[in-house]
């Protein structure tokens, strides 16, 4: 990892929050993910799975977290199980944890190796009467490939057929959802990070670059800053394939005239950032060009300043739905005949502004949470309004990270980087 160590205090928290929503008598256990193969001897880079990352620190394969509260033996309230290490695997893979830097991780006392987990959990399932299985509900999550979570429900639903099995998800969309302070400083080292990537950025466009170039130019900020690289699968759309919402190909040349929609984020220690900012190729919008920005920003800062504790997102994404609606009659785009035949189900301003206006981010850049709950303070979302011309070859929309706060507008992490058209046209040109 290339990230500084994070206080074990951290997760000794996440924990205690997990722990206080168990029902008694109940175990819980979460895996790390795989090294995924790719083909020869050939892998993804690892990434280590969310859930026992904010629970320990962890971020190494081949890691199981086991929570037991009510245990007869207080070694196994909390028990945590590695890969053993040795003088063979620091050479050949680099030094793993071990019990003590472990416990300086994650501030979890008992560890154990791996080859003793089948030993020392069926003592655990002994006085167990509940156990807690960790799957995916996101409701965007893509289930296809088997996990190691996924293979251990079935090995321990074979094992273990008299337990009643509880569900871990619930419990973690609620928790994970409110941010600690230590979750947002990191989160703020993120947004840092895209920020100053954005500004390299900002001095290196011109007519004749391509797409892929700024990919690397950001990249080559993000890694020089201790992050591992992009939070997510960058965006770098210019004239209408800013139009096509995941476009990432990259790979096509920035024309004079071209507006580019980068839709880009670092992450830092596993938290993501996630940044839309549009910015002309010849370093000045067009006077339609800057119209649109304008209507966008509009609406993304009239949006922000609904994110208070008590929203409820679709009354949300309802509100902001009528402020883009007023922005495109301006700009023409939709008329009032148009509004009178909508679909109530798919409105007219739905055409050019087809997608919500914000998600949760964290430790994912979608991250855990109930969308039919109200907000609560800590909580962090995206704000992220567009409009997409398919026959003008434009396409705007602007984003920034925002912490839900008590009192007052919600705390945007983004505040820094340059958001008006003026201001980037004057950085562009400096």
């Amino acid at each position: 990892m290339k990230y500084e160590r994070i206080n074990k205090n951290l997760y000794i928290k996440n924990r205690a929050k997990f722990v206080d929503k168990m029902e008694s008598k109940a175990s819980a256990v979460f895996n790390s993910n795989d090294i995924y193969p790719i083909s020869a001897d050939s892998t993804m880079p690892f990434q280590q799975a969310r859930d026992i990352l904010y629970l320990t620190g962890v971020d190494q394969e081949e890691s199981i977290l086991v929570l037991f509260p009510d245990a007869k033996n207080d070694a196994h309230k909390e028990i945590l199980f590695l890969k053993e290490t040795s003088e063979l695997i620091a050479v050949w893979e680099g030094e793993k944890l071990t019990k003590e830097t472990a416990f300086e991780t994650s501030g979890i006392k008992t560890v154990y190796w791996l080859e003793q987990f089948d030993t020392i959990f069926k003592q655990v399932m002994a006085e167990a009467e509940t156990i807690y299985v960790n799957t995916n509900e996101h409701l965007r999550a893509s289930t296809i490939v088997e996990t190691r979570e996924d293979r251990f429900i079935k090995k321990m639903k074979l094992h273990f057929p008299g337990h009643r099995l509880a569900k871990s998800a619930p419990i973690m969309h609620a928790i994970r959802s409110v941010k600690e302070a230590q979750e947002i400083e990191l989160m703020q080292r993120a947004c840092k990070i895209t920020e100053a990537g954005f500004r390299r950025v900002l001095g290196f466009v011109k007519p004749g670059v391509w797409e892929y170039e700024i990919e690397a130019e950001l990249m080559h900020e993000f890694l020089r800053s201790k992050s591992r690289g992009f939070a997510y699968t960058p965006i770098v759309g210019s004239g209408k394939s800013a139009c096509v919402l995941h476009y990432i190909e990259n790979n096509l040349q920035c024309k004079d005239g071209d507006v580019i929609l980068l839709d880009v984020g670092a992450e830092y220690a596993n938290y993501a950032s996630d940044m839309t900012r549009c910015i002309p190729v010849n370093g000045r919008f067009s006077e339609r060009q800057k119209a649109v920005y304008n209507s966008v920003l509009y609406v993304k800062t009239e949006a922000e300043k609904m994110l208070v504790p008590g929203l409820l997102m679709p009354e949300y994404h309802k509100e902001v739905g009528k402020l883009m609606e007023s922005e495109l009659l301006k700009l023409k785009l939709i008329d009032q005949t148009d509004i009178k035949n909508e679909d109530k189900d798919w409105p007219a301003y739905k055409k050019y502004f087809m997608h919500g206006t914000s998600h949760f981010i964290g430790l994912d850049t979608h991250d855990l949470g109930f969308f039919q709950e109200p907000t609560k303070a800590g909580m962090a979302f995206t704000c992220e309004p567009g409009i997409y011309i398919p026959e003008e070859g434009l396409g705007i929309r602007l984003e920034d990270d925002l912490i839900v706060q008590n009192s007052g507008p919600a705390f945007n992490l983004m505040k820094d980087i340059p958001l008006k058209a003026e201001e980037i046209e004057d950085l562009m040109n400096g």
